[in-house]
């Protein structure tokens, strides 16, 4: 299978995450007892490389990352996941990106991003790296990064994938031009669109990119919504996917590797609705182990809950 293998190249943030998990998120400002803490891989672009990699595509990732211990730990644990870690010169004097994330009993969480200091503005890149690559994927944390990957796959017809979430101040708008599909998160539609109703600010932002690729022929435009699972705008209205019922065990990255999955069954030339299924499929599986990068589902899982189907 390696020859045929997707082959996706991911930009963006990586964020050493420790997780502490809860009966229940707290209530209030306190001091609480956690009986379990783990430390593990995230961020959004890197947690979509590991979950390519893990689902048997070939993923690469670009990013930055401080010269300090977290930065060394995440360059282990993404080499260990199978990810291959390219142009990437741990900034001496920077600080990587870390995160403290609350986990309780039902898979849900507070998480608190440190996103870095003193880290590199523009992307080293090589254009090189795109040779073979079936998509990109960029998230918005890195907007310099994302605009040169998402530039360089338009300049050779390579499907681009936009994770728009929560981004500073005319970050999506900025990138939407140079993508093909604009994947938001629920809190990010509602920062682009000023709706809180899903349906609504998707029709909102269908109506502000209608001339961009996104709502083309070939693109597409839609946010996920957990486990309500996600919505896809079409002409006229809107079509929900919906997601399998599990029990969450941590919803941590579940919307990174939804990412993920869906670029790499593109770079597998898989139709929009087909590879929204597939990314469906294994953001609910994400969500049914948890265990951060450890608790991946492979092709078999994935392939097997897509077969089964869900109502």
């Amino acid at each position: 299978m390696t020859g045929s293998r997707g082959r996706v190249v991911c930009v963006g943030i990586a964020v050493l995450d420790q997780v502490w998990e809860l009966p229940a998120l707290p209530p209030a400002p306190g001091k609480y007892l956690s009986h379990g803490f783990r430390e593990t891989g995230g961020g959004m672009a890197a947690t979509a490389a590991v979950a390519v990699a893990a689902l048997g595509g070939a993923a690469l990732w670009h990013g930055r990352l401080g010269e300090d211990g977290p930065g060394a730990t995440l360059l282990a644990l993404l080499r260990q996941r199978g990810v291959q870690v390219v142009d990437v010169t741990p900034a001496p004097g920077g600080r990587t990106p870390i995160s403290g994330v609350l986990v309780d009993a039902e898979g849900e969480r507070v998480l608190a991003v440190f996103p870095g200091d003193g880290l590199p503005e523009a992307s080293a890149l090589a254009e090189a790296r795109l040779d073979g690559a079936g998509a990109v994927l960029a998230d918005p944390r890195w907007p310099a990064g994302a605009e040169r990957l998402l530039r360089l796959a338009g300049a050779r017809g390579i499907p681009r994938v936009l994770d728009a979430d929560v981004a500073a101040a005319g970050t999506i708008a900025d990138l939407a031009p140079v993508t093909d599909h604009v994947i938001f998160s629920q809190r990010g539609l509602a920062e682009f669109t000023g709706a809180d109703d899903p349906a609504a600010g998707l029709a909102a932002a269908a109506t502000r990119l209608r001339d961009l690729p996104a709502c083309g022929p070939g693109g597409s435009l839609a946010v996920t919504l957990g486990a309500r699972g996600s919505l896809w705008w079409r002409p006229g209205g809107s079509a929900t996917l919906a997601a399998p019922r599990i029990a969450a065990r941590d919803t941590t990255g579940c919307g990174d590797v939804f990412h993920g999955a869906f670029a790499l069954a593109l770079a597998e030339a898989r139709e929009v609705q087909e590879a929204a299924r597939f990314a469906t499929a294994a953001a609910a599986l994400k969500a049914q182990r948890g265990a951060g990068w450890q608790g991946m589902p492979d092709r078999a899982a994935v392939e097997a809950l897509v077969h089964e189907g869900w109502t």
